[in-house]
């Protein structure tokens, strides 16, 4: 009986050995936004070890890292971020990781600068948020899988397949999206949000995107901006307004009121997902269903 005990132990030890040892020669990846977060998960599946910073409603803008943060970055093998200064407050720590060898690769930067929109509002002049444009995504899909490719060769195959899965999972998203937005009339496509998040949206889909606080969040709504969205929704007849999952309700709600005193009528048409997808588990927590969402909500308060 003892001995038959001895061996399940050393079995058992046997397996935890085995187990511990195959998680540690995982690559360990650490990513920012939740979009990119949802990517990475996609391509490398349990081949690799993800930690992901931002949570939903998170506003990436915004966030700062902690202490722990710190600790996931520096013993990470990769680290992906979306860059064009859309984590502005982790910029200092990326440049330290850099300083030190750190893989870590900014998805937007690698994008072609001709396609770009520009801003003020960013160190990188250009508005970062281009995950809108699903063209865009597929870019950033395809440089994932390169990565993780080049630094775990014997999962390529694993990671390939996927990037190929996925994309097809892309290109049918696209077709969707364009035949919903078609049902809606181009004088109808006049998009007013929290901020400007969704310029390359409209860029993609011939809307007119005006957002209140600009395209950072970091920005305060004014009187006069109130104001002057107020005239611009009265004058453009514009339906619905939306409120943004990651941006303080309080400055749509002030707009929404300007119109009104003016004697007009504006309903609030939602939320939509913005810096950061949905709850975990949930179909919005992924990018397909935050895109598929988004556009539903778009072009049924607005018909």
């Amino acid at each position: 009986m003892k001995k038959t005990a001895w061996i399940l132990i050393f079995i058992i030890a046997g397996w935890s050995c085995k187990s511990n040892k195959e998680t540690s020669e995982k690559l360990k990846v650490v990513c920012t936004t939740t979009m990119i977060s949802d990517l990475v998960r996609n391509i490398g599946g349990d081949s690799i070890t993800l930690n992901g910073l931002m949570g939903a409603g998170v506003d990436p803008h915004l966030y700062k890292a902690s202490e722990g943060d710190v600790t996931k970055l520096y013993e990470a093998d990769i680290i992906f971020y979306n860059g064009l200064h859309l984590e502005g407050k982790l910029v200092e720590v990326f440049e330290k990781m850099e300083t030190q060898g750190k893989a870590q690769f900014a998805l937007a930067e690698r994008l072609d600068k001709s396609g770009l929109i520009g801003s003020d509002y960013f160190a990188s002049n250009y508005d970062p948020h281009v995950w809108f444009d699903i063209s865009y995504f597929k870019v950033f899909a395809t440089t994932v899988a390169d990565v993780l490719s080049e630094k775990d060769p014997k999962n390529k195959t694993f990671y390939q397949a996927n990037l190929e899965s996925y994309l097809a999972e892309l290109d049918a998203l696209e077709l969707e999206v364009q035949k919903k937005i078609e049902t809606l009339p181009k004088e109808k496509r006049i998009l007013v949000t929290a901020h400007d998040a969704f310029n390359y949206f409209g860029k993609a889909y011939d809307f007119e995107v005006v957002g209140l606080q600009g395209l950072s969040t970091a920005t305060e709504a004014g009187v006069q901006d109130v104001q002057r969205l107020s005239e611009f929704i009265i004058e453009n007849k514009v339906k619905a307004i939306f409120i943004e999952s990651s941006v303080p309700r309080r400055t749509i709600e002030a707009l929404q009121e300007a119109v009104l005193s003016k004697g007009h009528q504006v309903t609030i048409g939602g939320s939509l997902y913005s810096d950061a997808l949905g709850n975990k588990g949930t179909v919005e927590g992924t990018y397909l269903g935050m895109f598929r969402y988004n556009v539903n909500t778009i072009v049924n308060e607005l018909q």
